[in-house]
């Protein structure tokens, strides 16, 4: 004889706490984004300000000429490479977190920039990328006359 239960979606969803719980284990147990060495990632800061749009990229240990910036219409892209450094064999590691590989990521630019004046700072390990924004795209100030 069989017997009938009754269905109770509350039950099947995941709680707030485990969720949570969840969100918290995987940020902090599993690397970011890694595949084959590979990394995906700098870890990237873009603001705007009247005249320009700033984009800032976290790249640690790299060294600018190895890096690639490039601004095709409305998207910046950076690219480059980590070298891995030449190990001893008798070593063994019990943390390996540091990255090598090949990297790149592309960004959308919230309008319309003049990549032909843009300006790029390699400062403590933090690329600092300046575009100026369009003229047309620019707020413009109407002075009102009085009469």
């Amino acid at each position: 004889m069989s017997s009938i239960i009754r269905w109770e979606p509350a039950r099947e969803m995941m709680t707030l706490r485990e969720a949570m719980d969840r969100l918290f284990d995987d940020a902090f147990t599993r690397p970011l984004s890694l595949s084959n060495t590979a990394w995906s990632v700098p870890a990237v800061d873009m603001y705007q300000t009247d005249n320009e749009v700033v984009v800032k990229a976290a790249l640690p240990g790299i060294k600018p000429d190895e890096v690639q910036i490039n601004v095709t219409g409305e998207l910046l892209t950076l690219k480059g490479e980590v070298k891995q450094e030449n190990e001893a064999k008798e070593k063994a590691y019990h943390i390996r977190e540091q990255r090598w590989g090949s990297f790149e990521r592309s960004i959308a630019l919230p309008t319309q920039v003049v990549a032909d004046k843009a300006k790029a700072d390699f400062e403590n390990g933090i690329l600092t990328i300046t575009l100026p924004k369009a003229d047309e795209v620019k707020p413009k100030t109407i002075t009102i006359k009085t009469k």
